[in-house]
């Protein structure tokens, strides 16, 4: 009786095997990334809450277009690879304006080493110049302005809201993905912001 044997050549095998180590790297590059959200969004302890409010499904907003106060074009995808705290105002900062600006340096330095790892952004939402007083105390923040109608479509508020009373998170992969209540207290929202940058590794 004859045995069939079957064999593969010698070039065959070794694109196999070429493929198999290229699909091996490209998932040990990925691994970090899945790791991150399946800990962040999946693995969720009993009891585990959120002070800010998880905006589901999570919404790109690197497109997003924006400007410079000088009148330059810019996305938000500028910003891809950082976590970004984002809130908006009209130009004069009316209200609780300041506050937001404050809140938003001061969760950023209570993050210690890993504030860099982090970018403050306010999108202003009319043609006026801000004062300069008003930015003084915010050296790195990124002033930029937008359409009001893109904000309002692009940044949800909560139920009954307005936009601009809330302080906002972007994911390095450039995600609207928090949402903090408007008045938000800077100690529960650093803490917030530190399971992120623990779950996360990247950005």
């Amino acid at each position: 009786m004859t045995t069939s044997v079957s064999t593969v050549s010698p070039t065959a095998g070794h694109r196999l095997r070429a493929r198999v180590k290229l699909a091996l790297i490209l998932l040990a590059c990925a691994a970090p990334v899945i790791a991150s959200y399946f800990t962040y969004y999946v693995l969720r302890p009993e009891g585990r809450t959120n002070y800010a409010d998880l905006i589901e499904p999570q919404q790109p907003v690197g497109d997003v277009s924006v400007a410079t106060l000088e009148g330059e074009a810019r996305t938000l995808s500028a910003l891809k690879g950082k976590w970004v705290l984002v809130t908006a105002a009209p130009a004069d900062c009316p209200g609780d304006c300041p506050d937001r600006l404050l809140q938003m340096r001061q969760v950023r330095l209570m993050t210690g080493r890993e504030r860099d790892r982090i970018e403050r952004v306010w999108l202003v939402s009319d043609p006026n110049r801000p004062n300069p007083a008003t930015l003084e105390p915010h050296e790195g923040l990124h002033v930029l302005r937008v359409d009001p109608q893109v904000l309002a479509r692009r940044f949800p508020p909560a139920s009954g809201n307005d936009p601009a009373r809330h302080i906002f998170i972007i994911d390095p992969l450039g995600n609207l993905m928090m949402r903090f209540p408007a008045a938000a207290e800077p100690a529960r929202m650093k803490k917030d912001l530190s399971k992120l940058l623990r779950a996360s590794r990247i950005g």
